[in-house]
């Protein structure tokens, strides 16, 4: 098997890391501005939290319907509309009058960050060899990473001086990068190659659950990106809260410390695709499960900053790093006729079950403490393990359908 990546492939990289640092970076800047959009729009805590509830409830939708579309379509031209959806509506947020027409750009932006995801996912598996899929794949996970670690660093600095309408127009930015890359870019020839038996196959989501072994995989992964993403968001959505009211951390050390546990979780996702491609993904899956079961109760015994700084870190790095993995096995698992469906559809059930960790966390944290609320996370990553081991099949070097 030729392991050699063309100049094709690096591109794909490129264009799918870059949409997908927009959507880390969108995602976090709006949590760091949350509060200065509500006194200058006087929002009360509840239309707050929806802006952001509303742009994930937007990011599912749209990776549902753009995932579809692209194994329609096209790889290259739905991330195209996609980005441009995405930066139309993320522009017009900083010329919101209130909360009603920030709220609607907001979800509508999250319909167009919804896709980049899957379709990246399969773009860059469809135009990389098998020996490196897991590692083409972490390597689009860690552009979410390099967007987020970027809010972290420079909303700080430019948001006392642009303001939240500023750092909106600001976020835009990776959008118009990833649309000129995009531009430049041809549907993989495997896409090309089936597009001719687009719909002998059957629907799509049909694809999905086509037979009782592709049926447990899917639910086997829809329990794996669900604990990813409730584990994720519960404790980064937090994270700079708590460090900021109980350890009485200003906004500039709340962000380092954020990035610390942000480096990590990079960290982690990179050595996920090198073992991947190794030893093949349920061992990887698994090796990180159990990592992410001892580190989170680990880290919830800690009250010390410093010692919070570097095991939040090697926390970050098993909590975070099985992103690395799931564009790999979702792209092996599933024909090319539902190859970007499948990544969106699963992922984004995923993330919907995500979304309601903060709520859960936060719930546990008033009632208990943060540290009893992180410790209770761990059962979720034992779930994790049960569903590897019994759902997933083992897909490391196959040649994609």
């Amino acid at each position: 098997m030729d392991a050699k990546v063309t100049s094709y492939g690096w591109k794909t990289l490129a264009g799918s890391a870059i949409g997908y640092a927009m959507d880390g970076f969108d995602l976090l800047i709006l949590g760091f501005m949350l509060h200065l959009i509500s006194v200058d729009l006087h929002l009360s805590s509840g239309q707050a939290g929806a802006l952001v509830t509303w742009t994930l409830v937007g990011a599912v939708a749209g990776g549902i319907f753009f995932g579809a579309l692209s194994d329609r379509f096209g790889r290259v031209r739905v991330l195209t509309w996609t980005i441009v959806m995405f930066a139309v509506f993320t522009g017009l947020c900083a010329f919101a009058r209130g909360y009603e027409d920030l709220l609607i750009y907001r979800t509508l932006a999250g319909v167009g960050l919804g896709g980049e995801f899957g379709i990246g996912m399969a773009l860059a598996a469809e135009a990389w060899p098998a020996k490196l899929r897991a590692r083409v794949s972490s390597h689009v996970a860690l552009g979410w990473q390099v967007g987020v670690l970027l809010a972290a660093l420079l909303t700080p600095l430019l948001l006392p001086h642009i303001g939240w309408r500023g750092m909106f127009l600001v976020g835009v930015i990776p959008a118009l990068i990833a649309w000129v890359i995009r531009r430049k870019l041809h549907e993989p020839e495997l896409f090309v190659r089936h597009a001719k038996d687009r719909g002998s196959r059957g629907n799509a989501f049909k694809l999905l659950v086509k037979d009782g072994r592709t049926t447990r995989t899917s639910l086997g992964l829809v329990i794996l990106c669900g604990v990813q993403n409730f584990g994720y968001y519960g404790i980064m959505i937090w994270m700079p809260s708590f460090l900021s009211h109980k350890l009485g951390f200003t906004l500039t050390k709340s962000a380092l410390w954020t990035s610390v546990t942000i480096v990590g979780m990079m960290i982690g996702i990179w050595v996920f695709g090198q073992l991947a491609d190794r030893i093949g993904r349920k061992p990887t899956f698994l090796l990180f499960q159990a990592g992410a079961v001892v580190m989170v109760l680990t880290y919830s015994q800690l009250s010390d900053p410093i010692t919070m700084l570097w095991v939040g870190a090697v926390m970050g790095m098993f909590v975070n790093g099985m992103l690395g993995g799931y564009g790999a096995l979702m792209s092996e698992a599933y024909p090319t006729e539902a190859r970007a469906t499948a990544q969106n559809v699963l992922f984004n059930i995923g993330r919907a079950i995500g979304g309601f960790g903060p709520v859960v966390v936060g719930t546990l944290a008033a009632a208990y403490s943060f540290h009893v609320a992180i410790a209770l996370l761990a059962v979720i990553y034992v779930i994790d393990m049960l569903a590897t081991i019994f759902l997933i099949p083992e897909l490391k070097g196959v040649e994609l359908d």
